[in-house]
């Protein structure tokens, strides 16, 4: 019976299909039809995720599904000069591409000095003017055969971030991506796509930024595919801070090369959903990964963190920390799924996953999985769940702390210790900054908000 409902859906997102083809329709960009059609079916073929499929169990997305989004695209474009400012102060606008509603924003946007060789642009423009190195890569990590709504972005995707660093190259200030979404009176929907694809023994710092400003229900849809070729050093931050009426699904598909070097810390602050889709393969001998998360969310926010960690040569490690406080009546949901292939000996995989319960109604699912084909090998895992400690919180009033004070010192020290592993000052300090304004006086995000 749900079959009607699913070709339905799909009409609609084959006219917006159609409506990009002629858009964009260029010699250069020919090549692009046969990947997006074969897309779109393979979304029209899975249709929407359910809580019937494994990987969805805890995150019903059917107001997603439900909902008639048009393109964002249409939206007036307008925020306050103020907000940007903010987001790229202290050094964070050196390098800053910015896309609102889903549309590059030239005017907004400054490349800096980069080294010779780099490319940072929006990757509609890359499409034609590097379109072969582009077309070598784009579509081939993220696995959109079998994931529908990587499937959807690699139809409808109309922009986005491209960033190319060649073979031994250093780019020693960030580069910074900020996504806009400014609402509209009707729902609408946007599909980032971005590639980021750092040469060997390359370095660069990649921030990713999420933000939700005005009111309405809007979808952004994401997709990243980052590599990093052999020896390369690459650290990526993921910043989610939508509106709360905005839904944020996404997914990061990292491959690593020989000996290569990749550092993600996904950071989730606000959100009505918010699906972080994590997933990163170790495609060289001896490729290091960590992955970090920080989540803090109050209120009715839904925050899933879906990691799948494959370990496809030997000599690889990797490294996942989640951390989550949750209050009022949100809900965390953590699943770390760590996949060691036959012949990947050596490898060693560690998971932990920690939460922090502020309110009673409060929820937390987490579900750490290995799956281990090789006898060589380290791998642990493990998950916590509980509240503020009420010895530590007597610790601190015996010391002549107020409750509030104690109990926001306490909340605070939970999570810092991931926050001290931003490795970019001004970033780090956004981050802190966020926390205290939500903390402050000691104050739990259920009675800060």
């Amino acid at each position: 019976m749900e079959m009607p409902e699913v070709l339905e859906e799909s009409n609609v997102y084959l006219a917006e299909l159609e409506r990009i083809e002629r858009e964009a329709a260029s010699p250069q960009r020919s090549w692009l039809a046969p990947l997006r059609r074969a897309a779109l079916t393979c979304f029209e073929e899975l249709g929407f995720p359910t809580i019937r499929d494994e990987e969805w169990r805890f995150t019903n997305i059917a107001p997603i599904a439900s909902t008639p989004f048009a393109p964002a695209r249409a939206c007036k474009a307008s925020f306050d000069g103020a907000t940007l400012a903010r987001l790229c102060a202290d050094g964070l606008g050196y390098c800053s591409l910015v896309f609102v509603n889903g549309l590059f924003d030239a005017a907004r946007s400054r490349t800096g000095d980069l080294p010779a060789g780099t490319v940072v642009c929006s990757l509609a423009e890359a499409v034609g003017t590097k379109r072969e190195l582009v077309r070598e890569h784009l579509g081939h990590y993220a696995a959109y055969k079998e994931q529908a709504l990587t499937a959807l972005n690699t139809a409808l995707w109309e922009d986005g971030a491209f960033i190319y660093v060649p073979r031994g190259t250093v780019v020693t200030m960030p580069i910074h991506l900020v996504f806009v979404s400014t609402g509209s009176e009707e729902p609408v929907m946007a599909h980032p796509r971005n590639l980021v694809l750092a040469g060997a023994t390359a370095e660069v710092t990649v921030i990713e930024r999420y933000v939700g400003l005005g009111r309405g229900t809007y979808w952004t849809n994401g997709v990243t595919e980052l590599v990093a070729e052999d020896g390369a050093n690459v650290d990526h931050y993921k910043v989610v801070e939508e509106a709360d009426d905005g839904y944020h699904t996404a997914t990061t598909q990292i491959w690593q090369g020989r000996s290569s070097q990749l550092r993600s810390h996904t950071i989730t602050l606000d959100g009505a959903l918010v699906r972080n889709d994590l997933n990163a393969v170790l495609g060289g001998e001896g490729a290091d990964c960590i992955l970090n998360g920080s989540y803090m969310v109050s209120g009715a926010t839904h925050v899933d963190n879906h990691l799948r960690v494959e370990h496809a040569q030997a000599h690889c490690n990797s490294w996942e920390y989640f951390k989550g406080i949750l209050d009022g009546a949100a809900k965390g949901v953590f699943t770390g799924r760590i996949i060691v292939r036959k012949g990947a000996q050596k490898t060693d995989a560690k998971q932990t996953n920690m939460s922090l319960l502020l309110s009673p109604t409060a929820q937390v699912e987490s579900k750490p999985q290995l799956e281990i084909f090789a006898d060589d090998v380290k791998c642990t895992h493990g998950a916590t769940i509980g509240q503020v400690s009420d010895e530590a919180l007597f610790y601190l009033r015996t010391r002549g702390m107020d409750e509030k004070a104690a109990r926001g010192l306490l909340v605070y020290a939970f999570v810092a210790e991931n926050i001290e592993k931003i490795r970019v000052p001004a970033l780090r300090r956004q981050i802190e900054a966020w926390m205290q304004a939500r903390l402050g006086g000691g104050l739990t995000f259920k009675e800060a908000v």
